[in-house]
């Protein structure tokens, strides 16, 4: 059964106004002068309109299945972001980073993590960074697409069945994406350029786009040059809630009993509580029988629990764990009011040539360039008690006075007293830059014999030099007011005093016996530096055997080169330091406003933070901070991937009865690994750092033979069947297979990456009928089905430390013992499961209707989709013993999308609507809860352009017109919101000049 079934979500009105337009037979129209008009002279299409028609001829064209979004013009891709222009098309799902701007997507269910993306023909790899929330960066064999302006690319297309003659490595999709070339271009001398300015109503800031692109052609045509640039500054403001996580009253609970017959006190006692349990400790953390802690920057803490409340809690429990009190009342881990900004300047460019010295040769130099540099600075004001244990001074300590729930246990209103409050600011700083060059040659021997030759290299470089958090605390505030009443899917937080003076925080050196941290800093694995360096070399013969039968066959040789580099720092630097004398904490603090305009009465209007600018100066960041690599426990590791394929395929064009048209091809690759990661070990005594590296190299080899067949029976000149099986594969993410494992030995945990992994692999197949009913226009339905035959999950259990294969000695100094049981989290290879679904797709322009009307169409299309995978949810010394069934992860099971379009070569106007359903983001989640999910949403963006001449254009668009805002739940049931930010409407107003 789908996510969306079971959590019982309302289905968008414009998927199923999708669905019914598509199975009815109203916009069938046939054109009655349609022969009459074909024997005119040919009118060339341009604009919204022109691509559209493109497209549709390439996709009829091809034997797999081929989606297209070809350049309105030069230089003037249809969309502002390469994601979002896939939206458009079926069984394309796409997923916002940070801002809401498109970032990766989804190809029937599938995740990003099984697409591959070719620039210019060659396998690409691009990373960027994001908010924790979001899953922060990929791990090296993922593409996000917003590192790249679209002004650079002509073209991309969208494969969903292979060919032999594709590189294996998608189990969704694989992306092309193609850079203009100039003998492709109709003028001998094209320049072209375009200023916007983009204004968003959130940041309430106007951003600058430019764009230009300049081609000529040499030598009467037969060697031309083309060189583009793009630049981007936007300024983007995200604000909103953030839970964290949804906890069990229990989890953090004090345990007065044992650990076999343990008693659970999920907050401090009320006086006279003698109920079915033990009176409180007295005397831990400053307990007395009237007071629930007492701290040096606290002061005395009383116990103020109302009985009622705290018996309301204490009796919730699930049905699972009815012994534990507290397990069926869940509140936010640590809920804050979220102020999120982003700084980015996004710049790229291509430097093309192409040399025909004969019709018999073609030769192409294409290089390309991408930068994408972001400073993103978060800020986050938190109740912070609930999320921390008796050891750190948490909820054991926090009186709850008042409280109710709803029927399934999710909170609704709180009072808390005793909480403390923590103002947190994040600055994190990275480039993304990708740079690639390729060299095509192509060469016919004779009309039936052709080679092409193909070598390239391309280089990705994420660069993290700063990521730093800075917090300052107020202690055991009291009043601290949680209000979800009123079906809000965020609270109101009430935080009890004045957030906005900074003299109610404090930033100072932890000197009290309870070790109450009151302010500090982190670095958080910076600065870093991840790699990804890919060398291609290709060799194709294509000989055309007869008038029927061609024979392709092929060689190819890849290097994937990824390296990750993090630092740490000596741990004496990590201690917090007290402010310069004669300052205050006002002298470095500022104000973070604006969060009523969202939240409304009862927010703050503003918070006290940590400038970070100010700390830096204060305390000499980064110069006084010494920074190292692997001697002091940093991370450090690597993965040369080697692939040797070969590929033979036999294609066909005959008239077996009707047009035939197809491919049957086997591709064989030969993949050796060799991966090498550094696991942290405890210095000897007197060493000059804390930790040295244990170094672990690991090598692999596999084969995978792929046969693959496409087949289009033409039963009329515009009615096509389509028929494709293959046998996939796709790797695991480069930065799973690094050899790495960290050890916490105080806690007993661990994190193991597996560089053993095996390839997923799947059998698929698909089946599609298409109508080319008129020109530029298509109804089309497919069905698909991919057996998913193995998976890779991270898996989490508890099992003895000598399983993990790593030196005793990482042990050294802690009270772990090598035959202790760890709780370790490893990834492991499980069974797959079967994903089947259907898409539906229309394209019609309304060439037939009388006056304006025959210049407008619309597109829509429809996807449904449902997979079973089983999940371990728990093991016991790398055995998995509990099990679960569900979705996907990732996948939305019903997607759609509707774009209403008018083009009359002069002025185009249209409107485009993308609705994705919920999709789980990872399971299993915390204790008491299944998954954690999206919510469904749907975009709304709109774009019109005129031509005022040949020369010169003026453009006008807007995204997120309907203001939606992008949710995050945890368990199906409750729905609990994990995070929800508003990134608000985004307007451009631009113009284009061409020559």
């Amino acid at each position: 059964m789908s996510l969306v079934n079971r959590i019982h979500f309302e289905r968008s009105s414009l998927a199923l106004a999708i669905a019914m337009a598509l199975g009815s037979g109203s916009v069938a129209f046939a054109d009655p002068q349609e022969a009459q008009s074909q024997e005119l002279d040919e009118v060339v299409v341009t604009g919204f309109r022109g691509s559209l028609n493109t497209a549709l001829a390439q996709k009829r064209e091809e034997t797999a299945a081929i989606d297209v979004i070809a350049s309105e013009d030069i230089g003037k891709f249809p969309d502002s972001n390469l994601a979002e222009s896939m939206q458009r098309i079926p069984s394309v799902a796409l997923s916002r980073g940070d801002g809401g701007e498109g970032k990766n997507i989804s190809v029937r269910g599938l995740g990003p993590t099984f697409t591959r993306v070719r620039i210019n023909g060659m396998e690409g790899a691009s990373q960027t960074g994001s908010s924790d929330i979001y899953g922060a960066g990929n791990g090296g064999r993922g593409f996000d697409f917003n590192v790249f302006p679209t002004e650079i690319f002509s073209q991309l297309a969208v494969r969903k069945t292979m060919s032999a003659d594709v590189e294996e490595g998608s189990l969704g999709a694989t992306v092309d994406l193609r850079a203009p070339r100039p003998l492709d271009l109709k003028d001998d001398t094209v320049l072209t350029m375009t200023a916007r300015g983009v204004y968003n109503d959130v940041s309430k800031n106007t951003d600058p786009r430019y764009s230009a692109l300049f081609s000529h052609k040499f030598a009467d045509g037969t060697f031309g040059v083309l060189a583009s640039a793009a630049y981007q500054e936007r300024h983007s403001r995200e604000v909103g809630y953030s839970a964290v996580d949804i906890l069990s009253a229990n989890t953090n609970a004090n345990n007065i009993g044992t650990a076999a017959a343990p008693v659970l006190l999920p907050y401090c006692t009320p006086i006279g509580w003698t109920t079915t349990a033990p009176s409180p400790v007295i005397g831990a953390r400053g307990s007395t029988a009237a007071n629930c802690s007492q701290s040096l920057y606290g002061g005395v803490n009383p116990r103020t629990s109302d009985l009622t409340a705290f018996n309301t809690v204490y009796n919730l429990r699930r049905a699972d764990a009815p012994t534990l009190p507290g397990s069926g009342a869940f509140f936010p881990r640590l809920p804050r009011y979220v102020n999120s900004e982003q700084d980015t300047a996004r710049k790229g460019g291509t430097l093309s040539f192409q040399w025909a010295p004969a019709d018999s040769t073609k030769i192409s130099l294409d290089t390309l360039y991408s930068q994408y540099r972001v400073e993103r600075r978060d800020n986050y004001i938190a109740g912070i008690s609930t999320g921390r244990n008796l050891t750190n001074n948490g909820q054991p300590m926090v009186s709850i006075r008042a409280v109710t729930f709803d029927p399934k246990g999710s909170v609704q209103s709180v009072t808390f007293d005793g909480m403390d409050v923590r103002s947190e600011g994040l600055v994190d700083d990275y480039i993304a830059t990708f740079k690639q060059a390729n060299l095509d040659i192509e060469h016919s021997f004779s009309d039936s014999f052709k080679m092409t030759m193909s070598a390239g290299r391309s280089l990705s470089v994420w660069d993290g030099p700063k990521r730093v958090q800075t917090f300052i605390d107020a202690i055991d505030t009291d009043n601290f007011t949680l209000d979800f009443t009123g079906g809000r899917e965020t609270p109101l937080i009430g935080f009890g005093f004045d957030v906005s003076n900074p003299s109610n925080f404090i930033y100072a050196p932890t000197n009290d016996g309870n070790q109450t941290v009151v302010g500090g800093y982190s670095f958080q694995g910076k600065p870093s530096r991840n790699v990804t360096a890919n060398t291609v070399f290709e060799l194709d013969g294509d000989w055309q055997m007869n008038d029927t039968f061609k024979l392709k066959g092929g060689l190819q040789w890849r290097n994937n080169n990824y390296k990750v580099h993090q630092s740490g720092i000596l741990a004496a630097q990590t201690t917090t330091q007290a402010l310069p004398a004669g300052t205050t904490l006002s002298d470095y603090t500022l104000q973070i406003k604006g969060l009523d305009d969202l939240f409304g009465s009862g927010a703050p209007a503003s918070w006290a933070a940590m400038d970070p600018d100010k700390w830096a100066a204060a305390f000499n960041y980064p110069d006084a901070f010494n920074f190292c690599g692997i001697e002091c426990g940093a991370n450090r590791a690597g993965i040369i991937e080697e692939v040797t394929s070969a590929f033979a395929m036999l294609s066909w064009n005959a008239e077996w009865g009707i047009p035939v048209r197809g491919d049957l091809g086997v591709r064989y690759a030969h993949t050796r690994q060799s991966a090498f990661g550094y696991i942290p070990i405890a210095a000897p005594m007197g060493a000059p750092f804390p930790n040295v590296g244990f170094r672990q190299d690991v090598d692999k080899d596999y084969h995978d033979f792929l046969p693959s067949l496409n087949v289009v029976a033409e039963f009329t000149p515009d009615l096509l069947l389509r028929f494709s099986a293959a046998k996939v594969m796709a790797r695991a993410d480069l930065g799973s297979l690094a050899p790495s494992v960290s050890v916490t030995a105080t806690t007993q945990n661990a994190v193991v990456n597996n560089p053993l992994l095996d390839p997923i692999r799947a059998k698929t197949a698909d089946l599609a009928l298409e109508w080319y009913f008129s020109e530029g226009s298509l109804l089309s339905a497919a069905i698909f089905y991919k057996d998913i035959e193995t998976y890779i999950q991270r898996i989490t259990g508890d099992e003895p430390f000598r399983n993990l294969g790593v030196p005793d000695s990482v042990l050294a100094g802690s009270p772990s013992s090598p035959t202790d049981l760890f709780h370790v989290s490893r990834l492991q290879n499980t069974k797959g499961g079967p994903l089947k679904g259907y898409e539906l797709n229309a394209q019609v322009q309304f060439k037939m209707l009388p006056g304006f009307l025959a210049d407008t169409g619309f597109l829509a299309n429809y996807t449904h989709v449902e997979s079973t995978i089983q999940y371990v949810l728990t093991s016991a010394n790398g055995v998995p013993l509990t099990f679960t069934k569900d979705d996907l992860v990732d996948l939305s099971p019903n997607t759609a999308s509707g774009t209403l379009f008018y083009d009359n070569g002069t002025f185009s106007i249209r409107t485009t609507a993308s609705y994705r359903d919920a999709y789980i983001r990872g399971l299993p989640a915390s204790a008491g809860s299944d998954v954690r999910g999206n919510k469904a949403n749907t975009f709304v963006d709109a774009s019109a352009s005129w031509n005022v001449n040949d020369h010169f254009t003026l453009i006008l668009e807007g995204q997120n017109l309907t203001d939606e805002r992008n949710t995050l739940f945890i368990d199906r049931s409750r729905q609990d919101t994990l995070f929800q930010t508003e990134i608000g409407r985004t307007v451009n107003l631009g113009a284009t000049f061409k020559f």
